[in-house]
């Protein structure tokens, strides 16, 4: 099946559709993206890529960052990492604090954002210099070595981010974070600030398509079980509360952020990029979650 020819029929489909969703805007910086921008990129094992749109302009990846976390957090303190936080769907938003008393200052995951900051910090208890190290490692995975912060989107969450603050005092208090809250959320912000295109977030994801095994030089990003473990917990609840749906509808691993970023995958086979910036209600791409759907229904792309 020739996936060029798929993925041309699914972009020009999907771009046509009209576009219902709403730029993120709670993050001021966010709002000022141009929001016809759309684009996809599809990388497989062998290195090889092809895209469309604006599959080469870069954008804030937000949330998908945190499955950078999680694998470098998860190489360092291996299976005792799911002592700080669960493996379950939160099925509630992805900054709510309602679960958090009742699981003892648990996440449920580490994807929604209070596991999210658990993880940063236990990035902050294991490594010299979380910020720097972080990013030494995700230039690593994407082979990037000019990655960079974005001073402008990290600031812009800083100054509004009293929803995260609020959650990292809460699992403070609980004593599930470990060090200081604001030494913690800085980092957090900062790793949310990433900015790639299509080409390099699904170049970047490759190694969880592949065994935990970068496609560059077969070096170990993470064990194969690792890998497996991850991959399970992107499709289970990489997309907040509409992860059931995701698994449903596209049946594929993957994880959304609110940049208007998805980033999804087939093991053995390919991962795929798409970016939109219109949010569906659930703080997922509407035109990216549209493409992906369309794009394993028509081909034999999908897990399932």
């Amino acid at each position: 099946m020739n996936y060029k020819d798929i993925i041309e029929k699914v972009f020009h489909d999907t771009k046509g559709l009209t576009n219902k969703g709403k730029i993120a805007t709670y993050i001021p910086e966010l709002a000022n993206v141009n929001p016809t921008m759309f684009g996809v990129h599809m990388t497989n094992l062998t290195g090889e890529g092809y895209g469309m749109g604006n599959n080469l302009v870069k954008f804030s990846i937000q949330s998908i960052a945190k499955v950078f976390s999680l694998t470098l957090a998860y190489r360092i303190l291996g299976e005792e990492i799911w002592k700080r936080v669960d493996v379950e769907p939160s099925g509630t938003k992805f900054d709510s604090l309602l679960l958090l008393e009742i699981n003892n200052g648990i996440p449920r995951n580490p994807f929604i954002n209070s596991g999210a900051i658990v993880i940063c910090d236990i990035l902050v208890s294991h490594l010299g210099n979380a910020r720097k190290e972080f990013l030494t490692f995700v230039r690593d995975l994407s082979n990037l070595p000019n990655l960079s912060y974005s001073d402008k989107i990290a600031d812009s969450e800083k100054a509004n981010g009293y929803r995260n603050v609020a959650l990292c005092n809460f699992i403070k208090s609980l004593g599930n974070i470990k060090n200081d809250p604001t030494e913690v959320l800085d980092f957090y912000f900062d790793m949310c600030s990433l900015e790639m295109n299509c080409e390099q977030l699904s170049y970047a994801f490759t190694y969880l398509a592949n065994g935990g095994l970068k496609i560059s030089d077969s070096s170990e990003v993470i064990t194969k079980p690792q890998s497996k473990r991850i991959n399970a917990l992107m499709l289970t609840c990489g997309f907040y509360d509409e992860s059931g749906e995701f698994a449903f509808k596209v049946g594929l691993p993957g994880k959304s952020g609110v940049g208007g970023g998805i980033v999804a995958l087939y093991p053995h086979s390919y991962t795929i990029a798409v970016w939109s910036p219109p949010l569906n209600p659930n703080g997922n791409s509407f035109l990216g979650m549209k493409f992906l759907e369309e794009f394993t229904t028509h081909s034999d792309f999908t897990i399932f």
